[in-house]
């Protein structure tokens, strides 16, 4: 199976410019491709995820990768999938949150000694680049900048664009009116320095990448091209890769691994397999086989996608320690006290009058969003403290109770907590 076949299998593309040309450069190992990385945050997430895992199939297959981080088009945000203005950020933030990203990223891309090696470094070598477009961003002459790029785009057909219809309801400002320009900058910069060829990106990025391809024709007179990946979707409809708490980070001081792993472990039965398929690295004809698994078997199939994930961004000894300590949570235990649990660790201006109760201590654990949800909790059954369900709303513990190994508190089957005092 060729690895444009096997993106196909895998349920992985959406939309190509050219797709006998793209299959032709990807398989033969020829294509030097780009992916962007906006720094909006300092950890990547499982939205980035995605598009790591894309990176290294390419590059295993012989292909070029290209990590593009966003220095620049970072200070202004992607109206794409908004329906309101992003945050703005200082130049430090920024920059910060790039080289959190580098470290990241190295765990899933092979890159060159240098991580910014010049274009003659590239030839004959799959060794992956990261670059920032800060670059060539951040320093622009305004004027010579829309005289020489542009007075290429068209005006009637950038409002057409799907990431500017969403953002038109609400306002779009002209600053991010300028992203699409920006980011097919980037591409040409990336054509002209390092001869990349193709850009990939997910399906919402479309009309961008788009820009970035006209853009190069127009300029240079060559031919570039651009592929989109599937959203990775829930069966609701949903983006996948967000808690009650947020995203799920990559970082594991943000998401734990035991987090990481509960949170794939937890996917519904009509995501598991979608999942395997799109994000994990097992032959495709063994994730096929999966397809007849159905009731107790699918809880497996879970613990397949759960390990395989974290063994992929924590190492496959935290994958192991987490799949251990679910095991053991989930048959009753309160896990092996040697094994790390995701912990969340008490102040004394926690407690009140000496004592904390346990819908301040779902909250406080990241278990429940507020009181009132955490009340719901409790009254219809579903907490447990050391394995010892919880009927009183007024239930009270004082700070002795969270010394040592303190306690495990349960939310439902699969949210789990050690709380102890700091």
């Amino acid at each position: 199976m060729t690895v444009f076949e096997e993106l196909k299998a895998r349920g992985l593309l959406a939309q190509l410019t050219d797709e006998e040309e793209i299959k032709e450069l990807i398989n033969n190992g020829k294509a030097t491709f780009y992916i962007g990385f906006d720094p909006t945050a300092d950890s990547l997430h499982v939205g980035h995820f995605m598009a790591l895992c894309l990176m290294k199939r390419l590059q295993m297959a012989g292909n070029r990768p290209i990590a593009l981080l966003g220095g620049g088009t970072a200070m202004i945000g992607d109206p794409s999938g908004r329906s309101d203005l992003r945050t703005m950020m200082t130049t430090e933030m920024i920059d910060h949150n790039c080289e959190c990203f580098r470290k990241q990223m190295s765990r899933f891309i092979e890159f060159g000694d240098s991580l910014e090696d010049g274009r003659e470094a590239l030839q004959g070598s799959s060794k992956a680049l990261m670059v920032n477009n800060a670059d060539w961003l951040r320093d622009l002459n305004y004027i010579e900048f829309i005289r020489d790029i542009g007075v290429h785009f068209s005006v009637n057909r950038m409002l057409t664009a799907e990431c500017y219809k969403q953002r038109m309801e609400k306002g779009l400002s002209f600053l991010e009116f300028n992203y699409m320009i920006m980011q097919s900058f980037d591409f040409l910069k990336l054509y002209e320095k390092y001869g990349c060829n193709m850009q990939f990106g997910g399906d919402d990025q479309w009309s961008n990448m788009l820009g970035g391809t006209e853009l190069i024709r127009r300029k240079l007179g060559k031919d570039a091209y651009a592929m989109t990946i599937t959203l990775l979707l829930n069966s609701e409809g949903k983006k996948m890769g967000k808690t009650q708490k947020g995203a799920v980070w990559l970082d594991p001081n943000k998401t734990s691994p035991f987090e990481f792993y509960q949170y794939w472990r937890n996917v519904a039965d009509t995501d598991v397999l979608k999942c395997l398929r799109m994000l994990t690295f097992l032959p495709i004809e063994q994730i096929d086989e999966m397809d007849k698994w159905e009731g107790s078997q699918l809880n497996q199939a879970k613990e397949i996608l759960g390990f395989e994930l974290t063994k992929l961004v924590h190492g496959e000894e935290e994958a192991g320690k987490a799949q251990e300590i679910a095991r053991s949570l989930f048959a009753g235990g309160a896990g092996d006290g040697a094994v790390e649990m995701p912990t969340c660790r008490l102040e004394e201006s926690d407690f009140q009058d000496g004592t904390i109760d346990i819908l301040g201590i779902l909250v406080k654990a990241g278990l429940n969003a507020s009181r009132s949800e955490a009340r719901r909790a409790v009254e219809q059954g579903g907490v447990t403290v050391d394995s010892e369900k919880v009927s009183d709303v007024k239930a009270i513990y004082r700070p002795e109770q969270f010394m040592g190994d303190g306690i495990v508190v349960r939310r439902g089957k699969k949210n789990y907590k050690k709380v102890v005092m700091r």
